[in-house]
């Protein structure tokens, strides 16, 4: 028979492991969601710069931008690091009022995020 305070320590040990699995597991699962909502906003912004409105196409690209600085700052990672690069000039030829070039370094960042968020869903 097992004795009393084996079982309670396997079972402190079980518990443990599960709290730091969820805690993880949590951190992961929102760490995507910014993700997520970096590539809907550089998206959008580049919706708006094809439209020609820069302006439109710098707040989105500084929205995108913020949440991108989230999840890269949670776990390091390549393709994030690039995309924040390519939104932050998006941003700066957005201020120019050049659509454009704006649009440009937008969609790169996008072919960035969106290889950084497919990497994760394998």
């Amino acid at each position: 028979m097992i004795s009393k305070g084996v079982m309670v320590g396997v079972l402190m040990v079980g518990a443990l492991t599960f709290v730091t699995g969820g805690a993880s597991w949590a951190a992961e699962k929102k760490e995507g969601k910014q993700e997520a909502l970096a590539i809907s906003h550089t998206k959008e912004a580049i919706e708006k710069g094809k439209a020609g409105k820069a302006d439109e196409l710098r707040k989105h690209a500084e929205t995108a931008l913020k949440y991108a600085e989230k999840a890269e700052k949670k776990e390091h990672e390549a393709h994030v690091e690039e995309g924040i690069k390519h939104l932050k000039m998006a941003v700066e030829e957005a201020k120019k009022g050049n659509a454009v070039e704006g649009t440009k370094h937008a969609e790169e960042a996008l072919r960035h995020l969106e290889a950084e968020e497919g990497k994760g869903k394998s």
